[in-house]
């Protein structure tokens, strides 16, 4: 059993920031009673979900809208989405997204289209930025919604929010953004972004999974998808998650706090680790923009040899990374964004994507550049594509 573990993988997930676990243990102990009743210790919890709400509108920089706790990125995802499809179609039946959006969004589009809905979806170029005038030609009367995510998942690719942004206002479209991966990481300044609807999730910024939450402006109507209660502005029946919330909460505070110092320090290691890989491993490729991606993540075609088998490899020595994104993990189709930057499926199958959190090191770096070479090598030498 190899001793060494680094963890690569933290767009997948991450682990519970000490500080936000100490805040979620006394909510647990202290804080247990239903919100929706009537007696003093529960107003006390009541009073916890209102000082969250306060917090994430000084967080966004906004006055006005609200934020529905979800369970976690695909609920405030599909919540959005199917929200506004329900919500608004007496409208119209057409809403506009992307060739590279997570799952929680591209199947989501999927299931409306089987209700009748009409989704377009946006190509993107080969550094996976998606075409904004595409958006604007294909907005039409009867368009009720633009969905375009904040940064990609899988690439770390960094979209025009704000640009977008100007274009559905000047339409009078609602305009969503997917900002789960970009949470923590990226400016949340609602005031600049200009977006209508925007979901997180809490596992992504060192907060506990099982908790997300959706923004909704003041002007935004949508349908429940969850019936049974008066919980979350009528928008989401259910007993809240106040241990969860409060540790959203506090988890993107920490985050937000130590951005600017955090984002330097990964892009460095990123940085190292790609100019490393390309020193020493033959045909590889950086995917995606180079200079408007998420500073710690790196995404990597190695020709010849499969990312599956990489990544056992890797394994074996104690370093886990991922190909694709987490979430079709178990599946053998290259990743779909790729393919849509139009990298071909034998090259896209060759992929590796390393996320960067708070716990790597150089020694981390140092580690991986020190027995990767040698597994491509051997892998490449199985391969009847191996040189």
């Amino acid at each position: 059993m190899n001793k060494k573990q680094i963890y690569l993988d933290h767009n997948s997930t991450t682990y519970v920031d000490p500080n936000v676990l100490d805040i979620m243990k006394n909510c647990l102990v202290n804080f247990y009673a239903n919100p929706s009743s009537i007696y003093q210790s529960a107003n006390k919890v009541k009073e916890k979900l209102s000082e969250a709400q306060d917090s994430l509108k000084k967080i966004f920089n906004i006055q006005k809208g609200k934020f529905i706790f979800t369970g976690n990125g695909s609920e405030s995802d599909n919540l959005a989405i199917k929200g506004v499809a329900f919500a608004n179609k007496n409208k119209g039946k057409h809403i506009i997204t992307s060739q590279i959006e997570h799952h929680a969004v591209l199947h989501t589009c999927n299931y409306l289209e089987k209700c009748g809905v009409e989704v377009s979806y946006a190509p993107v170029n080969s550094k996976g930025i998606v075409d904004i005038n595409y958006i604007k030609d294909k907005i039409r009367d009867d368009t009720i919604l633009v969905s375009i995510m904040y940064a990609n998942n899988e690439t770390g690719v960094i979209q025009p929010i704000e640009d977008i942004s100007q274009i559905t206002k000047q339409k009078n479209v609602l305009f969503h953004t997917d900002a789960v991966q970009a949470a923590g990481k990226l400016d949340l300044d609602l005031s600049s972004l200009g977006v209508d609807l925007l979901s997180i999730s809490a596992h992504k910024f060192y907060g506990p999974k099982g908790v997300g939450a959706l923004f909704l402006n003041e002007k935004v109507k949508i349908d429940p998808l969850i019936h049974g209660g008066s919980q979350e502005y009528n928008l989401r029946a259910g007993t809240e998650n106040v241990p969860g919330i409060i540790g959203l909460v506090e988890a993107l505070k920490i985050a937000q706090k130590n951005s600017q110092q955090e984002y330097l320090r990964e892009k460095k290691l990123r940085d190292t680790l790609e100019k490393g890989i390309i020193n020493k491993i033959p045909d590889c490729i950086v995917n995606g923009d180079i200079d408007n991606r998420l500073t710690n993540t790196s995404n990597i075609i190695i020709k010849y040899v499969e990312g599956e088998s990489i990544l056992l490899h890797l394994d074996a020595v104690g370093i886990f990374a991922s190909s694709g994104s987490a979430c079709t993990s178990g599946s053998l189709e290259p990743s779909h964004v790729l393919l849509a930057m139009g990298i071909s499926h034998d090259l896209a199958h060759g992929s590796l994507r390393f996320s960067f959190g708070k716990i790597n090191t150089m020694e981390d770096v140092d580690y991986v550049l020190e027995v990767l070479p040698n597994i491509i090598k051997k892998l490449r030498a199985m391969s009847p594509f191996g040189k």
